[in-house]
């Protein structure tokens, strides 16, 4: 027992939250506003730098060979705005080409101004912490290096440092210890900046495909309800269209070439009304089970035959604690599909048996779920319950359906807890009293009232 799986097909769901979210690396990721305005701000920092270092402190500066460059950023910038507008998308290489850009620019300017004696050599890190928060390993990465091989050629060939008495040099040991700190912050910050970021985006992919599940389960309840509807509002038209049918074929005579169009409508309005009679019929069934109130336990005996597996049997038993009775619940689509979940994958990696115990009590509701399977892997039992943790990605999962299952879990109130037996796993799940009145209180339609 090592993992839920929450679709039939996780390459789908895959292009379902790609769509939803957008790839990690598809054009488009990133607004161009967002870069944008770092330029601006890191151009207009620099132009206000060197005027100030200029004019102010007296510190004479290479203005012919500097202001160019501050100028040649801010004319891509402004042209970039222009051509595409500030709403626009652009993908991570460009917004790399970009970054990347900017990092070779501002290498430039230290290296007139004296590399890293320079004070401003610390906005070299500006890039690369943008980069970590919005771009993918690879131009990360490339940034990064780049960032690094900008430090180490301003630590080889510093120059000297303008200074108002003509120039100022460091010692060697000074600029090593500068090169140090730089390139050393320069890697941490990327690799922290990034793994923050991935962890976001992470969870926010996650909740995006609970809410793909919870809107699949939500719709096929909605069909249920649109059916029934529709067979009681066609009832009556239906019944009319009998009645005029009948008539016609009564008083029609028999050489009447009227008569087999009667005929054949009135079959067609027989043929109607027993498909209407079988939806009726199918309000009994597993399908409409969610909508029907009954005892947990032949909820629970309803999902799992809708998940049982060839070889492998499985048993619904009651264990009271005290003079609590069993309650009688209807599966909201939430509790429903998270129950779904954990059942199915019991059934799927137990051996030859699955022990489905319902315990009522004062206290509240305790269902555990146990199969004689392998277990779940002792590497990922801490960390069941994140999203994408999971033990068979090589057989397409995708580490969600533990996640899915907490989630939806949670919004009912319920706490679940993940342990290995002697042999095989054991999957807890606890509802506290009030949780357990919340559960008697929903609507077929409608979310928990927890």
């Amino acid at each position: 027992m090592l993992d839920f799986s929450d679709e039939p097909d996780p390459a789908s769901r895959q292009r379902q939250l790609a769509g939803l979210l957008g790839g990690a690396a598809g054009p488009g990721r990133i607004r161009l506003q967002t870069v944008s305005l770092m330029r601006w701000i890191a151009t207009g920092g620099q132009l206000f730098a060197i005027l100030f270092v200029h004019y102010s402190l007296d510190i004479r500066l290479p203005l012919l060979a500097m202001l160019p460059a501050v100028a040649l950023v801010a004319l891509a910038n402004g042209a970039l705005l222009i051509a595409y507008g500030s709403k626009a998308r652009i993908s991570e290489r460009v917004s790399a080409m970009l970054l990347g850009g900017d990092i070779v620019q501002l290498c430039y300017l230290l290296l007139l101004s004296g590399g890293l004696q320079n004070p401003f050599a610390i906005l070299l890190l500006l890039p690369v912490t943008l980069a970590a928060a919005t771009l993918g390993r690879v131009e990360i990465v490339v940034l990064t290096g780049l960032s690094l091989l900008g430090a180490a050629c301003l630590a080889l060939f510093p120059g000297q440092l303008p200074w108002r008495d003509g120039s100022l040099t460091l010692p060697p040991l000074y600029l090593l210890a500068s090169w140090t700190a730089l390139s050393m912050a320069l890697i941490l910050i990327a690799v922290f900046a990034w793994n923050s970021a991935e962890e976001v985006r992470r969870h926010a992919q996650a909740l995006a495909a609970t809410q793909l599940a919870l809107a699949r389960e939500q719709k096929l309840s909605a069909l249920g309800g649109q059916a029934a509807a529709a067979a009681h509002l066609l009832g009556s038209p239906l019944g009319t269209i009998n009645v005029i049918a009948k008539e016609l074929v009564r008083e029609l005579p028999a050489d009447s070439p009227l008569m087999v169009e009667a005929g054949e409508l009135l079959e067609q309005a027989h043929r109607c009304r027993e498909i209407l009679a079988t939806f009726g019929r199918q309000r009994d069934d597993s399908e409409h089970q969610a909508f029907t109130t009954a005892p947990l336990s032949t909820l629970l005996e309803g999902i799992a035959e809708d998940c049982a597996r060839p070889g492998v049997e499985f048993e619904v038993r009651l264990d009271f604690v005290d003079d609590r009775d069993e309650p009688d619940l209807v599966l909201s689509p939430e509790l429903r599909h998270a129950l779904t979940n954990v059942i199915n994958n019991a059934l799927q990696f137990a051996a030859a048996e699955v022990l489905i115990t319902v315990r009522p009590s004062r206290q509240g509701l305790t269902l555990v779920i146990e199969d004689d399977g392998p277990g779940f892997s002792p590497q990922i039992l801490d960390w069941l319950g994140e999203p994408y943790v999971s033990s068979r990605r090589d057989n397409g999962g995708m580490g969600l359906g533990v996640f899915i299952a907490k989630t939806l879990l949670a919004r009912t109130g319920a706490k679940i807890e993940f342990s290995n037996r002697i042999k095989g796993a054991r999957v807890t799940i606890t509802w506290p009293a009030a949780a357990v009145q919340g559960l008697n209180e929903e609507t077929a339609y409608g979310g928990p009232n927890v």
